[in-house]
């Protein structure tokens, strides 16, 4: 299959990622501890369009699939393309092969909000994802601000410092709170390590609004994204207005993001894997790159999910493991490579 020309979204590239991302959603539900036949899956989907005859799973399976496995599958495909669609955003806005979702200090934001659920708010609950939330929304906007102040808020380097000043700050305050309440600190650390064996319908629900909102204000400016590649001064002289661009992107990127790890903990490296896999081997124009790695990081964090769902079998991996064993090296050669992936 080859790459898209002149910056254009292939068809068959797109009909690859809907494959992959159907495949991978069927192997979410069928692959566990208790195996699920593919084809009875299949069927009793479509019993529930009656389009077929209902029995095709016994009732046991039947609520082993719908029940339990598919509010985790339908999350970890949300969660996987707003984490890969706002790693290629950053990466874009700040023109940084190794950008990520995290940049601007949304994890240690949401890491000090989880932290703070767990250590006074009797154990999170339905505190917690919003705690998250809002520390990471927080961390985010604050960074942005910081930035602003500086008196060169429109330049990523600025950004990027202020990004890594709140981050640090944040992960001190979290260590403090921490110490004062060590009794925490195993459910802190299973939060940060990601988890999606807790998911079911009401996370589905909280979440969609914010990651289908902030993935079409991404999409919609993946041509203006383009444009910015060649840098601030010729983008302005072609009439864009870098800044508002820069917020906006930003902005829902982060949203976005926030809204993901609320529910699931830090998962890291699929803004990475994701975006720079699709520019190798589709193109390197945003119009390509962003929808791409919609649909494969939704792929990419149910496949990671089952792996670390069978890898201990009966006892699960926790999901940010499975993803930074295989990101952690990625990360290393895009580091090395970085000459040839500039955006």
């Amino acid at each position: 299959m080859s790459r898209a020309a002149a910056g254009e979204l292939s068809p068959l590239w797109v009909g690859a990622a809907v494959a992959a991302l159907l495949i991978s959603l069927l192997a979410g539900l069928a692959i566990g501890p208790i195996p699920i036949p593919f084809a009875g899956i299949v069927e009793d989907g479509l019993a529930h369009l009656s389009l077929a005859q209902p029995g095709a799973l016994s009732p046991l399976d039947a609520a082993i699939v719908w029940e339990l496995r598919a509010p985790r599958v339908v999350l970890g495909a949300l969660v996987g393309g707003m984490l890969a669609l706002a790693g290629g955003a950053y990466q874009a806005v700040f023109r940084n092969p190794l950008a990520d979702p995290y940049l601007l200090g949304a994890a240690a934001g949401a890491g000090l909000g989880a932290t703070i659920a767990l250590a006074y708010g009797a154990g999170g609950g339905a505190l917690l994802p919003l705690a998250a939330f809002v520390g990471g929304a927080a961390a985010a906007a604050a960074a942005y601000l910081l930035g602003a102040t500086a008196g060169a808020g429109q330049r990523t380097a600025t950004l990027l410092l202020a990004g890594v000043a709140v981050a640090s700050f944040l992960t001190a305050v979290q260590t403090f709170v921490l110490q004062q309440n060590s009794e925490t600190v195993r459910e802190v650390y299973s939060w940060i390590l990601g988890q999606l064996d807790t998911a079911d319908s009401g996370d589905v629900v909280m979440v969609a609004p914010y990651i289908l909102v902030s993935a079409v204000v991404i999409l919609a400016h993946r041509r203006v994204l383009d444009v910015l590649r060649v840098g601030d001064e010729e983008a302005r002289s072609l009439g864009v207005d870098v800044g508002r661009v820069r917020l906006l992107v930003l902005a829902a990127a982060t949203v976005g993001t926030a809204a993901a790890i609320s529910v699931t903990g830090l998962i890291g490296f699929v803004g990475i894997i994701v975006p720079h896999t699709v520019r190798l081997i589709a193109g390197a124009s945003y119009r390509v790159v962003l929808p791409l790695s919609l649909l494969f990081g939704a792929s990419f964090l149910v496949l990671a999910d089952v792996v670390a769902r069978v890898a201990l079998a009966p006892a699960e991996l926790p999901i940010g493991v499975v993803t930074a064993v295989v990101g952690a090296p990625f990360f290393a050669v895009v580091l090395r490579t970085s000459r040839l992936l500039r955006t």
